[in-house]
C-alpha cells in the first residue's frame, strides 16, 4: 500500500486530531507513516494542512507534491478548492460543504469563489461532498466534523471499522470517545 492523504481545513476544525488518528492507525497496522503539518495562522482561522503518507515501504519524504494525493479530506469548501491541484487523476476528495469566510472576504477585500463544488466536480476524480457540520451537530458537537470526515474516508482505506474504533478509544479524550464513535459511524454512512 502506498497512499498519500492531504487533510485540509481551517484552524480549530480538528485537522490535527484527524491526522493523529489516521497516522497512528496505520502505524498500529505496521505501515511506515510520515506526517507533516503546516499551520498558517491556524489559531486565527487560517489554513491548516497535514500531509499523511502511508506505505508498505520506507517513506522518505513527508510532503505530498501536486498531483500525488490519493485522497483529500477537506473540512471546508474553499480549502478543497485551494488544494485541488494536489489531487491525482482518479483520486477522491471528501468535502465538508461548510463555508468559513476568510478575513479578506469578511472585510470586503475579496469575494468567496462562486460554484466551488461545480469546479471540484469538473476538475477532480471523485468528489464526495456532504454536510459534515450538520452530521457532527446531530451527534452532539460541531467539533466532531473531523471524525465524521474520517468515517466517510474510512470506506476507501484498508482498515477495518473496529480498528478505527480502537484508535479513537486510544487517542481521543475519554469524555469524547462515545461522541466520536457515533460521529465516525455517521460519517461511514454519509
Amino acid at each position: 500500500m502506498n497512499t498519500n492523504i492531504l487533510i485540509v481545513g481551517v484552524g480549530g476544525q480538528g485537522t490535527l486530531l484527524a491526522s493523529v488518528l489516521l497516522g497512528n492507525l496505520a502505524l498500529m497496522k505496521g505501515y511506515d507513516v510520515k506526517l507533516s503539518e503546516v499551520h498558517g495562522m491556524s489559531q486565527r482561522g487560517g489554513s491548516v494542512v497535514t500531509h499523511v503518507k502511508i506505505s508498505d515501504d520506507t517513506v522518505n519524504s513527508p510532503l505530498i507534491e501536486k498531483g500525488e494525493a490519493d485522497v483529500i479530506l477537506a473540512f471546508e469548501e474553499l480549502e478543497a478548492y485551494r488544494w485541488l491541484p494536489y489531487l491525482k487523476k482518479g483520486g477522491t476528495m471528501y468535502v465538508n460543504t461548510q463555508q468559513i469566510l476568510p478575513m479578506p472576504v469578511v472585510i470586503g477585500a475579496a469575494e468567496y469563489p462562486a460554484d466551488i463544488m461545480g469546479t471540484l466536480t469538473r476538475e477532480s476524480g471523485e468528489v464526495k461532498a456532504f454536510d459534515a457540520l450538520q452530521i457532527a451537530t446531530e451527534c452532539g458537537s460541531v467539533k466532531a466534523v473531523n471524525v465524521v470526515l474520517l468515517g466517510a474516508a474510512s470506506n476507501a482505506l484498508p482498515f477495518a471499522e473496529d480498528e478505527w474504533i480502537q484508535v479513537i478509544e486510544k487517542f481521543v479524550k475519554p469524555k469524547f470517545v462515545d461522541l466520536n464513535k457515533v460521529a465516525f459511524a455517521k460519517g461511514r454512512e454519509a
